[in-house]
């Protein structure tokens, strides 16, 4: 079933293209900020459908929030344990390989996860 391209969702689609990595609530203040009456529900539903149909990435880190990225494609994340923000992980080969049958084993999806420094952390310190 192919949903609707409302407003509200194209809203939230180009504000999570605007911000780096934003977790829900972030999209929803930014949204709000442009759009004042839309509602904290309407935000995150469409965030769930964009990741769901493809259209956005969703990061699952260990911290906490999920975050949701721009780029829909399989690759792996840098945390910065100090600041929070989520990067791309650049020293990594990207995209990483599809889901496939590994031996006896049928792999539907992987998370890697790399927690340190950002470059602006790691010179304050």
């Amino acid at each position: 079933m192919e949903r609707r391209n409302t407003p509200q969702r194209r809203l939230v689609l180009e504000t999570v293209r605007e911000l780096m990595h934003p977790d829900a609530e972030q999209v929803y203040e930014r949204v709000a900020a442009k759009k004042p009456n839309i509602s904290k529900a309407t935000v995150y539903r469409n965030l769930n459908l964009l990741a769901e149909e493809g259209e956005i990435g969703r990061v699952r880190t260990a911290a906490g929030a999920d975050r949701f990225d721009h780029d829909a494609y399989r690759h792996c994340h840098f945390r910065c344990r100090a600041c929070g923000k989520v990067f791309d992980a650049p020293f990594f080969p990207q995209p990483y390989p599809s889901p496939a049958h590994e031996g006896e084993f049928l792999v539907e999806s992987c998370n890697v996860e790399f927690v340190g420094l950002c470059p602006a952390c790691d010179k304050k310190q």
